[in-house]
């Protein structure tokens, strides 16, 4: 069939049902999707909850032979229903507020599936749903629709295509004429695609592909293909979850062969019923450190820092669908970027104009500006959207729009000088003349007006106003297209009595004079440079990959501040020059790569895939269906807020308001948020290697347990839950993006981190079992005591003295929280803004732990505590705290010298 052929008859209603059949219905196979129980056991695969659950099926066997062997109380059972209750908190939580996120995102991205799109069918043209559109249907194109399903045109007028969504191209020129077909096009010119959206003109066309063939269902597709890619936080914890269970196996051991040891020593003789019972014993000491060791805590942290990031993130237009999402951005090293709409504005804006019969340059009452102004507002075919008047928008041509715009940014509403012109006569554009004309009755005479490329409309004129010379219009022309800026002329002139000025080959007037010139750019959002020199100063790349030429690509980049003078060729490539690099060489100049320009809808993808076998954790932003595939693909995809609904299926973030400074806001929550959880390893470890030696040295010396099972579930729960909720509520620093990008297989625990913890564990667990020797072999009624004691023999340890020891201990944990959460922050521990939470938990632990020794009675196998003693423990206790402030203060002397 060829254009202007016979009317075209369409399929019948046979045909449909027979190209249904074969090729499928027009709509996008969803994933499928997971059951919401099948959602929730998804998170017990996390490798701290494995290590969990299998910490709490030793500590039931080990509260069942104590509760039906040994004949203690129902207490024995808080330990294991304490980790259970951490295991299913920690679960239900990252299930509850991922589900949340997901709820929202579902409303973000509805997909109509049901508008009505029209076709001709048995002769006539009809109206149906999107979805019932077959392989073989001849579909009606018309400006604002978007196309439903791949097509080869049969005709076309001034057809221009919005392929933004598959190429980054906002203007594709479309047309069945094959002298006028573009060879550089990402799609043939006579080829419209699904998902795409006619801006001018119209058309009628064929459909060759629907649903999952079209390119639109290709790409949504590949979006869908988990690769299992694991997140750095997951490589992180698998790393110490075996850190954990190794270590606490290892001291469980060794606190068997060491009884085992002092059983020989002691007896001196070999009894099997009274060794099978020490063993036994023993056994039962080594399973519950190793339950004491696992930090069940931590997933808690992990989960609650997230919830915690995703509400925050959401008020700095990030909305976070998968959790994971957040700390990611924090270890993210590249950052793949789109232009249109993220970079830019999309929105094309007058950016110089020079009117040589207008000085000012600056529109005003007079006859010039009133000429300027029809020659704008009259020939065009674009229209405003002034539904919202803060905000409007183009209908259109986007190129005209902007004049449009332009023209209201001074005050003019083209609207009225439409209405007062009287239109005679008009020439539309054509991508074969590259100017469009209008002739229009005024009270001198006709007059006609032309505006095009600038070439053309100056070729055609006689004259130039102002008796600028042509050569130095020339030279503006060139610096604006150097700037990548899109520039369009001027011309008018009186038409005399009987003279159209139209004619059928183009325009026919004498004393055209040309008045002016205007250079249009879609402009850099304002905060971009900024944003961009952010993540730049925080060690973080970042790379443009747009459909756009390769001029108007570097002139971004060095707008934004990424293009610099030194770079060349070796940063810059187009998509088919992309395509053409093997793996060895793409791997070798990926580093390099600033801006590939052309993209085609796979180079993406391939970039991110290249950049992560370089070891980098990559972002990408997107809001085309062809950026699905790399969204999929990165560490974290980041779509826009009016994106495709295929982009922001594939992604993990989708950025509200399209900005790239939100982008930046993302990493410093994701870096901040990472800190929150070494904070929180820093100090349940600490704890764990103090209740790890006192078990450890106490087997060996054969002194009782200083704490009780009732004692021990309060400190588990200060270690876990309360400073897991402490910690992880602490607000972002932006003192974070001052740093380079973590190496990604770096253990969470530095080597600050294990000095401290090594340090700090052995001094807690000296003073621990110091005053547990001190008070097994002193009558120790009150801590002034110690000023006078007297070491006698083993005497065992009295209620009173267990409590002061348990308060010790809790008041030991109490201050080194706060040491925790000035950790790597180079600031005072008592720099506490907008750490409200973290203040009111504090003191939770504090009034908790008054109130248990108070009142808590047998049930804690404590006693109330003198007021004297509680000053004592206070203090003295508050030295962790002064030791540690002195040791901060030191290193900011030391960085600032």
């Amino acid at each position: 069939m060829t254009p202007n052929s016979a009317p075209h008859r369409g399929l019948t209603r046979q045909q449909v049902e027979e190209s249904r059949r074969l090729h499928g219905a027009n709509v996008l196979t969803p994933p499928a999707e997971e059951s919401l129980w099948h959602l929730f056991l998804a998170k017990f695969k996390d490798p701290l909850i494995i290590v969990l659950l299998m910490a709490g099926v030793l500590s039931v066997l080990i509260s069942c032979y104590e509760y039906f062997a040994l004949d203690q109380g129902g207490t024995v059972f808080f330990e294991p229903v304490g980790i259970f209750m951490a295991i299913f908190l920690a679960t239900g939580l990252s299930f509850y507020f991922e589900k949340k996120a997901e709820d929202e995102f579902k409303i973000l991205n509805q997909v109509n599936d049901d508008e009505l799109v029209q076709v001709i069918r048995d002769g006539n043209p009809t109206e149906i749903s999107k979805k019932d559109v077959v392989v073989g249907d001849i579909i009606i194109l018309n400006t604002g629709q978007e196309i439903p399903a791949d097509a080869r045109l049969l005709e076309s007028t001034q057809l221009n295509v919005d392929e933004s969504t598959l190429t980054g191209e906002p203007m594709a020129s479309k047309t069945t004429d094959p002298e006028h077909f573009d060879p550089e096009a990402t799609f043939p010119s006579d080829h419209v695609m699904r998902g795409t959206r006619v801006m001018e003109g119209h058309g009628v066309a064929e459909v060759f592909a629907v649903g999952d063939s079209t390119e639109n269902g290709k790409v949504y597709e590949a979006a869908h293909i988990d690769d299992g890619t694991k997140t750095p936080l997951t490589e992180q914890l698998e790393r110490l979850g075996g850190l954990v269970t190794k270590g606490s196996y290892l001291i469980g051991g060794a606190v068997i062969v060491g009884r085992i040891v002092m059983y020989f020593i002691e007896n001196g003789q070999f009894e099997w019923l009274s060794f099978i019972a020490y063993f036994l014993q023993s056994i039962m000491i080594a399973v519950t450190l190793v339950v004491v060791s696992v930090p069940e805590g931590l997933p808690m942290a992990v989960t609650l820092s997230l919830a915690y990031s995703m509400r925050r993130m959401l008020r700095t237009n990030n909305l976070v669908r998968k959790m994971h999402a957040c700390e990611t951005m924090g270890a993210t090293t590249v950052i793949c970027t789109d232009k249109t709409g993220t970079l830019t504005q999309n929105q094309m804006r007058v950016a110089e104009t020079d009117f040589f019969a207008l000085p000012s340059q600056k529109l005003g009452d007079d006859a010039t500006s009133k000429l300027i102004e029809t020659a704008i507002a009259v020939n065009s075919t674009a229209q405003l959207d002034l539904s919202n008047p803060e905000h409007p928008s183009v209908l259109g041509n986007p190129t005209e729009g902007a004049l449009l715009l332009w023209l209201r940014d001074n005050g003019v509403d083209y609207r009225k000088l439409r209405e007062e012109a009287k239109v005679v006569k008009e020439l539309p554009f054509t991508t074969e003349r590259k100017y469009m004309a209008t002739v229009v009755a005024t009270p001198e005479g006709k007059r006609l007006f032309v505006k095009g490329a600038p070439e053309i409309v100056m070729a055609m004129a006689d004259s130039v106003a102002g008796g600028v010379e042509r050569s130095h219009i020339n030279s503006q022309l060139l610096g604006y297209q150097e700037k990548a800026m899109r520039t369009l002329g001027f011309a008018t002139c009186l038409l005399p009595d009987g003279a159209d000025g139209i004619g059928e080959d183009g325009v026919e007037a004498d004393g055209i004079e040309f008045i002016g010139i205007v250079a249009i750019a879609d402009p850099v959002r304002a905060e971009v440079p900024d944003a961009i020199k952010e993540c730049i100063d925080a060690g973080i790349a970042v790379k443009i990959v747009t459909g756009d030429t390769p001029a108007t690509a570097r002139e971004i980049g060095r707008q934004i501040g990424l293009w610099q003078p030194g770079d060349g060729e070796r940063n810059i490539i187009t998509g088919p020059e992309f395509g053409e690099l093997t793996d060895a060489e793409l791997l070798d100049r990926v580093g390099d790569l600033k801006i590939i320009a052309r993209a085609r809808p796979m180079d993406k993808k391939r970039l991110v895939e290249a950049l992560q076998k370089n070891g980098n954790v990559v972002a990408v932003t997107g809001d085309g269906t062809n950026d699905a595939p790399a969204l999929k693909a990165a560490n974290v995809g980041l779509s826009m807020g009016d994106g495709t609904s295929v982009a922001k299926e594939a992604s993990d973030i989708t950025i509200v308001d399209n900005s790239f400074a939100s982008i930046g806001r993302a990493v410093m929550w994701g870096r901040s948020l990472f800190q929150n959880l070494q904070r929180f390893i820093l100090f349940q470890l600490t704890v764990n290697v103090v209740a790890c030696l006192v078990v450890l040295v106490g087997a060996f010396m054969g002194t009782e347990s200083p704490l009780t099972v009732t004692q021990m579930l309060w400190v588990n729960l200060i270690m876990d839950t309360f400073a897991s909720m402490a910690l992880s509520s602490l607000p972002p620093s932006r003192s974070v993006m001052d740093a380079k990008p973590r190496d990604r297989h770096a253990f969470i625990i530095t080597g600050g981190m294990w000095r401290f913890i090594g340090g700090v564990g052995l001094l807690f667990a000296a003073i621990v079992l110091g005053m547990v020797y001190v008070f097994e072999h002193a009558e120790v009624t009150s801590l002034a005591d110690l000023l006078s004691v007297h070491i006698g023999g083993r005497q065992g340890l009295s209620p009173y003295e267990l409590s002061i020891i348990f308060t010790t201990f809790v008041m030991l944990q109490f201050w080194n929280l706060f040491n925790a959460r000035a950790f790597a922050t180079h600031r005072s521990a008592f720099h506490l803004h907008a750490c409200g939470e973290f203040l009111m938990i504090a003191a939770v632990i504090f009034i908790g732990q008054v109130v248990i020794v108070t009142i808590g009675g047998e049930f804690f196998n404590v006693v109330p505590l003198k007021l004297e003693d509680w000053v004592i423990i206070v203090l003295s206790t508050s030295l962790v705290l002064w030791i540690g402030e002195l040791g901060r203060v030191l290193s900011r002397m030391g960085k600032s010298v």
